[in-house]
């Protein structure tokens, strides 16, 4: 009975900080959260993210698309990708009306106290800021939702709020390649009124990854989102 109990306790200690879903920590600290944006009445809206960029490769595209569709959409940029390659795809972020915030490629960034945190956080938009001409939104998202009290601290102490997404409507495939049309079908069916949606245009280490199938999945999700009355934008700074 001990060792179940032991066991359940772990899990639940673990789901706390790691689970890719809001648990008991973000109830605590729900006014320092997003994991869904409020309904909007008067326009029924998805909230699309992308996740590990600025890829070279595959963002231009993406933008591409979102400019075609009249959309626009959030991208949680990793400041190790933010280069003076990819700086130019950010000031375009910016000059096309989408939001950029913050990305972490590290899990274990969630140990650290709550000034390292804000110290880290705040050098990476000073880096944007001066390679991008503009300053990021106050929004976080780490690497995998990865989160911690201290983290809470961090983001609030900067007056950020941590991002995560909405249950499910998120592109892993279970252990299966990535395939857009298939990602798209299920991300255009969960998807309601002020749901957050997370696409990967990069990767939290490689710099430049294939993205096709975001590109597709992107191409395809739009429009059936609009079929269904559904608005997409980026999530409010």
């Amino acid at each position: 009975m001990l060792f179940v109990f032991a066991a359940i306790s772990a899990g639940v200690l673990a789901l706390v900080h790691t689970a890719p879903f809001p648990f008991a920590l973000d109830a605590i600290r729900r006014g320092d959260s997003m994991w869904h944006a409020a309904a909007d009445p008067g326009m029924p809206t998805v909230y699309l993210t992308f996740d590990d960029g600025p890829n070279p490769s595959a963002t231009p595209m993406l933008l591409d698309v979102l400019q075609a569709e009249g959309a626009s959409a959030t991208f949680f940029v990793i400041d190790d990708h933010l280069t003076a390659e990819t700086a130019p795809i950010v000031r375009r972020m910016f000059a096309e009306g989408h939001a950029v915030g913050l990305h972490s490629n590290d899990r274990w960034l969630m140990l650290g106290s709550s000034r390292s945190i804000a110290d880290r956080l705040t050098d990476a938009a000073d880096r944007v800021e001066q390679l991008a001409g503009s300053r990021p939104c106050p929004l976080f998202r780490p690497h995998a939702g990865w989160r911690s009290v201290s983290m809470y601290g961090a983001v609030n102490m900067m007056g950020y709020r941590l991002t995560g997404w909405s249950w499910g409507l998120w592109d892993w495939n279970g252990w299966r390649p990535r395939e857009g049309a298939s990602i798209a079908r299920r991300l255009a069916h969960r998807a309601n009124d002020g749901d957050i949606v997370v696409i990967h245009d990069g990767h939290h280490i490689d710099p430049r990854p294939d993205r096709r199938y975001a590109i597709e999945a992107t191409t395809q999700l739009i429009p059936a989102l609009k079929e269904r009355g559904l608005a997409v934008r980026a999530l409010p700074c």
